[in-house]
């Protein structure tokens, strides 16, 4: 079975990070990477996310169906960005350089080559990162750690249950897709991509009434058990702040102020390396 979005539990130092700190760390990567274009930071946050999965335990294999659904995405984006917007990057550099002596709407030129590239980096700045977050929290430690930093215990558990959630939608799809396989529906690769996706837009009706179901037990089991009748509430796997906590958190700050300098520094959120061409 795929896996798409699951905790992964094994030993290692992201692993030990609280949920809370991996949120902070997690939002102010992502801000970093989101606020500027500057080519030289999105390739280190890059660099540093891909290093991030080796100190994490996390392989390439247990989130390879996220990473090839990205690819293609920005494949597909990259390609529609030049459709649409072919001197998009000669608008924000202020220059043109023609790498063909055709010179026409659709001629390929540094300056646009130059940002989609930076556009490229952004997803894989930023991609690693999430991945990391959702494969190295468990989503009770998380709720935890939310509450623990002053989010209410109601919106926290709500964030568990949705995070604990999603691997038994996953398991109910692959048990509905192989009973229907028993029955005689081709849903492997023998079939063409019109009859997969029509037979598995077919198992969205039995997985919707079903997870409908299991909603209505939960909310029943937590009301039966007065959840939400006390203003605080205990939680078994609470942890403590530790230094590395702390240190990953002022890490992640230093990066997002990194990218703030940068903007000041480049007047602009972009890295202009035409700017003397």
């Amino acid at each position: 079975m795929t896996n798409l979005f699951n905790y992964i539990e094994r030993p290692s130092p992201i692993h030990r990070l609280t949920g809370a700190t991996k949120l902070v760390c997690m939002l102010l990567w992502s801000f970093a990477a989101m606020v500027t274009y500057d080519t030289r930071f999105l390739a280190l946050l890059s660099i540093a996310g891909a290093a991030l999965f080796l100190v994490g335990n996390i392989r390439t294999k247990d989130v390879s169906f996220m990473l090839g659904f990205t690819i293609v995405f920005l494949f597909f984006n990259n390609i529609l960005i030049y459709v649409f917007s072919p001197m998009h990057g000669t608008g924000i550099y202020g220059s043109c350089t023609y790498l063909t002596s055709w010179h026409g709407r659709y001629a390929p030129t540094v300056e646009q080559l130059f940002y989609q590239l930076n556009y490229i980096l952004k997803y894989s700045a930023t991609i690693p990162v999430i991945l990391l977050f959702v494969c190295t929290t468990n989503p009770s430690e998380f709720a935890a750690s939310l509450n623990r930093i002053g989010i209410s215990y109601r919106i926290s558990y709500s964030v568990s249950l949705a995070l604990r959630y999603i691997p038994d939608v996953q398991q109910q799809y692959y048990e509905i897709s192989k009973a229907s396989q028993a029955r005689g529906v081709e849903m492997s690769k023998k079939a063409s991509l019109l009859k997969r996706l029509k037979a598995a837009s077919n198992i969205l009706i039995p997985l919707i009434l079903s997870s409908m179901g299991r909603i209505e037990t939960i909310a029943n089991a937590m009301e039966l058990r007065g959840f939400g009748k006390h203003k605080k509430r205990t939680w078994y796997m609470a942890r403590k702040f530790r230094i590395s906590d702390y240190a990953s958190m002022a890490v992640s700050l230093l990066l997002f102020i990194t990218a703030l300098v940068l903007n000041h520094i480049n007047n602009g959120r972009f890295y202009n390396p035409f700017l003397n061409h």
